[in-house]
Parts: structure tokens; sequence; C-alpha cells
């Protein structure tokens, strides 16, 4: 009996699977002196370690690059097919290139290629002339966009990243996120962030990405690299899982290269591991109708929220929704007036708010109008 029994629990321990177990992730554990994890789905922040400071991104520098590239293409200022001819500036370029050489011409998928795959700087330049017309006015559009995205810790004097004469050249592990947020928001990009190795000129130019984790996370969609003696080895690494949930992962300043692509595992992990997307709705057998005093219609029907986000902690409960319309309202009502709120509830805590807001305009009766509706009845 004994010997079945052991056998018995043998096999058992053989036939278990684990649990899948993750290391909790602390500033200690994140070997890199800046690092920031962040949702791109909702934009919340999972991690941060000086996710603020002040350092030199080095190539991860070109997110910006790729996103003015990626709204010029969507916009359809330049197209995918558009053939660039390479500047003796471009050409110039030290560090991670091609090799372009002076009047020759790629088109615009090529250069964006070897800038996403290959971290190119002379591509890198011939794509910023060919669309802002001069490399300085690039960079000029890369403080504005900056600017734009609320940016409080970045400034660029470049579009490569490129740091040894670079003297206002600056960004934060955050700041990076949010960049990065922006870049995915054109999700073809990960048709060319995703790949492992290309080749350009007919195969004679070997495009081999500089991110390895493309070869080797599960579910990662890019992003981006970068590496100078003083930034150190830098990285933005993105990816998704779960039904869709996205993650972004910025370290900054590790000491090899080894150390940011373990520490970038790590957020990623830790982030799958703890968290789980919802999306929230409001139902629409919810939002009653309302009455609209002296108005040319008497009942307002309010517009259903829009769908949102919300990222929650594994093992917490299903979201509750509470409801709270106006009963009446008084004309004239203008379209996306504010006339009711969703509250969202998860585990009794309010989380989120979903406003409803009037889906029409409804005019003012007017006096003459009354007079006649009381003529009428009379």
């Amino acid at each position: 009996m004994k010997r079945i029994g052991t056998f018995l629990l043998a096999l058992m321990l053989a036939l278990a699977v684990p649990a899948p177990c993750f290391a909790a992730v602390d500033e200690k554990t994140v070997e890199a002196p800046s690092a920031v994890l962040v949702s791109a789905d909702t934009g919340a922040v999972l991690f941060e370690k000086n996710a603020h400071d002040r350092r030199s991104p080095a190539s991860v520098t070109k997110l910006m690059t790729m996103l003015l590239v990626a709204e010029a293409l969507d916009t359809g200022k330049i197209k995918l097919t558009d053939t660039v001819t390479g500047s003796a500036n471009a050409a110039s370029k030290g560090g991670s290139q091609i090799w372009l050489e002076v009047g020759e011409q790629m088109t615009v998928e090529e250069l964006l290629k070897a800038v996403v795959i290959a971290s190119a700087n002379d591509a890198c330049t011939a794509l910023a002339e060919f669309v802002a017309g001069s490399d300085g006015a690039f960079v000029q559009c890369m403080n504005a966009r900056a600017k734009e995205l609320g940016l409080q810790d970045t400034h660029f004097e470049n579009c490569t990243g490129l740091d040894d004469t670079a003297k206002n050249h600056f960004s934060s592990a955050y700041d990076l996120a949010v960049i990065a947020r922006e870049v995915l928001r054109h999700n073809w990009i990960t048709k060319y962030t995703t790949v492992w190795l290309d080749s350009l000129r007919d195969g004679k130019t070997e495009l081999n990405n500089t991110n390895k984790l493309v070869n080797t996370y599960d579910g990662i969609t890019g992003l981006k690299t970068g590496t100078t003696e003083k930034a150190g080895f830098c990285l933005c690494a993105t990816a998704r899982r779960d039904g869709g949930m996205q993650l972004i992962a910025v370290v900054l300043g590790a000491k090899t290269s080894e150390q940011r692509f373990s520490a970038a595992t790590a957020l990623l992990d830790s982030g799958f591991a703890d968290y789980r997307l919802v999306t929230l709705s409001a139902d629409p057998k919810k939002i009653t109708q309302i009455t609209v005093k002296n108005g040319v219609q008497k009942i307002l029907n309010p517009a259903v929220p829009a769908k949102q986000q919300l990222l929650c902690a594994k093992g917490s409960g299903d979201p509750t929704y509470e409801y709270k319309l106006k009963r009446t309202v008084d004309a004239p009502v203008r379209k996306n007036t504010k006339v009711g709120t969703v509250t969202v509830k998860l585990e009794g805590k309010t989380v989120a708010e979903l406003p409803v807001y009037a889906g029409v305009n409804i005019d003012k009766t007017a006096f003459w109008s009354v007079f006649v509706r009381f003529l009428r009845t009379f």
C-alpha cells in the first residue's frame, strides 16, 4: 500500500501543471536608473522608477521620428512609394547606418524599415528632410509635437539620438512611453517593428532588428532600442497579450544590453501577470428619456456613452454601473450638453464616470408657436 501511495503521489506531482509565477518587480529588480511600465490602452502608469528624470535617450529618440513619419503617411502628406534622394547631410551621419550615398534613391518604405529595424541614422535623416524640408525644420516639428503631447521633460536637438555633440537633447522614461503610445495608435507600424530580419538593395544590405525581444518575447510588438556611451543601454519594448491588452516598458541608462532586455521583460511579465483589460459599456436600456420643458421636442433621447477601457487587477470582480440622469431639462438644449452620469464601481470603489450627453439640439418653443397651439386647442 505504501508503494502504491508513493507511486500515485509521484504521478500526481509529475502531471501537475504549476501556475505561472512572476517575481514582484521593484526598483532593485529593475537594473536601470530609470524605467516605467504604462498601459498603452489607458495610459495608466503601473510601475515607475525615476520615470521623470531627464536622460539622454539615444536612438529611442527615433520614436518621435517614427510618429511624425506615421502621421505624415496617414494624412496623405507623403506615401510609402514616394522616392527620397539621399543628401550629403544624411549620408554623413555616423553610428548605425545603411551607408546611404549622396544622390541614392530609396522609397519612404525602404527608409522607414531601415529606421525601425536597424536604427539607421542616415535613413532617419533622409526621411526627416523629406517630410519637413530640412533636418532642422523636422527637429522643430519634433519639439512642437512634444509640446502638444504635454511632455515636460523632453527636448530634441536631432532626429537620430546621436548625442556626442548634443548639449540639450533629453527625454524621460515616462515621456518616451507617451510618445510610444501615440506611435502604437498607427497600428500598421507593427508590420515593421516586429520584423526580425529584412534586407534592402535587392538583398545586398541586411537589416537585423536591434530589439532581440522581437525574436524571444511572446506577444512583442516592438518598439525601439538605443545605445550610446552617454545614454547607456536604452529600450522601449511593447507587447500585446490577453485579449488585446498592450503594455509599454521603457528602460533608460542600463549598464549592459542584457540588463535593459531583462528589465523590460520583468516589467512586461509583471503587467500581464497582475492586470486585465475590461471594456466599460453602459446599458442602452437604462439611458432613459428626459422630458424637455418649453422645447420644440418634448422628449430627449440621450446618447449612450462611448465604450471605455479600464485596467483592473486580476482577481477583482466585474464592474457595476449606477445610472443618474436628469428627469427634466429646460429648452434650449444644445448637443453634447451633459445630462447625466454613469458611475462605474469596482468592489465598491468608484473607478470611472461615464458622462451622458444630449445627442441633438432642441430649440425653445417660440411665443407665436405657443399661441397658435393655444388657439388650436381652444
